[in-house]
């Protein structure tokens, strides 16, 4: 799981697309995304991870760490650039 805040709504929609454009070039398509409308929370499921983008008030709001405090946290820093 990605979890990532942005300080607007416009910069939420430039992360996701952002990501979804990265993530193509590496041929990896995302295989749904919720809530792209919406003003504070977009969620893209790519199946073996899921990226989370909040605006700063739906992050404090749905605190995604407090509900899986207890997922082990994997350091993906050898894989990614």
């Amino acid at each position: 799981m990605v979890i990532a805040t942005g300080n607007s709504s416009t910069q939420v929609k430039a992360l996701a697309d952002n990501v979804e454009y990265e993530l193509e070039q590496e041929d990896i398509t995302v295989s749904h995304i919720e809530g792209y409308r919406s003003n504070g929370w977009i969620l893209m499921d790519y199946v073996d991870v899921i990226v989370h983008i909040f605006d700063e008030e739906s992050r404090a709001f749905y605190n995604l760490e407090r509900l899986w405090k207890d997922g082990e946290e994997i350091d993906i820093s050898d894989i990614t650039d």
